[in-house]
């Protein structure tokens, strides 16, 4: 298994997105692993540790070279096919769901299809869910304005610089299949979390749309008392502390294959807090 993480995000503030659903990649599968000659070496180091007479030495023996039912790890094929064996997801050790691949190594030819029999031999949509697992998409600070301290009742403009949220992807491959998959995430919409219930949202239907590849709109002068298109409005002041305010990009993911296959991955959403004080609007009392 190789992974090309050329275009996923990067920097130490990006991170693996968040599903709604309780769906996860795969945690063990099947894949080409040895050529006869390694599996020979692999397998004669594990008997010489062993008892020779050991029952599992012997039937292991008997499965690899004495024809029941491979013969001297399948030497005479050696350039017409490959060892496939078990891996366990990395992060998945742990799971339960890991020990499922229990089949001892077993041959397939190449250009064949893995037995019907192993339901986790590895397959183009399973390399797509193996590279989403490896997504990683840039952490959600916005722009706002007023920048260093807003006030109550005063529209806060935010939004996001969207160079630095374009599409990212992985592509998992096994080049002994030649095959591949590529997980996209896609950045969609933006929702912001005020910290307090005592504020109001914009837009009011909730998430903040991309718009001709922008994300909310830059404030400009003399638009303070306007309607952002992506922003919120306080109710009440922070007081001596602040709000934390969490801005949460939601990601479209996909996935297309070197088979020509291809479809939808369960969305996620990645987001980061900020804080944000609020402060109240000084009335100035002039006495004659």
């Amino acid at each position: 298994m190789v992974f090309d993480t050329s275009k996923n995000g990067r920097g130490g503030s990006a991170g693996a997105v968040t599903t709604a659903s309780s769906w996860t990649p795969p945690a063990c599968y099947y894949a080409p692993a040895w050529t006869p000659k390694e599996i020979g070496a692999q397998m004669r180091q594990v008997w010489e540790s062993s008892a020779p007479s050991h029952e599992w030495a012997l039937d292991s023996q008997n499965y690899f070279v004495n024809g029941d039912p491979y013969k001297n790890f399948n030497e005479a094929k050696a350039d017409k096919g490959y060892w496939w064996d078990s891996f366990v997801t990395e992060g998945r050790e742990a799971d339960p769901a890991s020990q499922d691949c229990d089949e001892r190594p077993f041959w397939v030819d190449k250009g064949a299809a893995a037995p019907a029999e192993v339901p986790q031999a590895i397959t183009s949509e399973m390399l797509a869910q193996l590279a989403y697992a490896e997504i990683r998409v840039p952490s959600t600070k916005v722009d706002l304005a007023p920048r260093d301290a807003t006030k109550v009742n005063l529209p806060t403009w935010a939004w996001l610089d969207t160079a630095e949220f374009e599409p990212v992807s992985v592509t998992a491959s096994v080049p002994l299949l030649g095959l591949s998959a590529t997980t996209t995430a896609e950045p969609v919409s933006l929702t912001i979390t005020p910290g307090t219930d005592d504020a109001v949202t914009y837009p009011a239907s909730g998430p903040c749309a991309i718009r001709n590849g922008r994300i909310g709109e830059p404030y400009a002068k003399g638009r303070a008392d306007g309607t952002p298109p992506c922003g919120v409005k306080y109710l009440r002041s922070s007081g001596d502390s602040s709000f934390k305010l969490r801005a949460t990009l939601a990601w479209k993911i996909s996935w297309t294959s070197t088979t020509g296959q291809g479809g939808a991955l369960p969305n996620g959403t990645f987001g980061a807090d900020q804080d944000v004080v609020v402060q109240e609007i000084q009335a100035v009392n002039r006495g004659r």
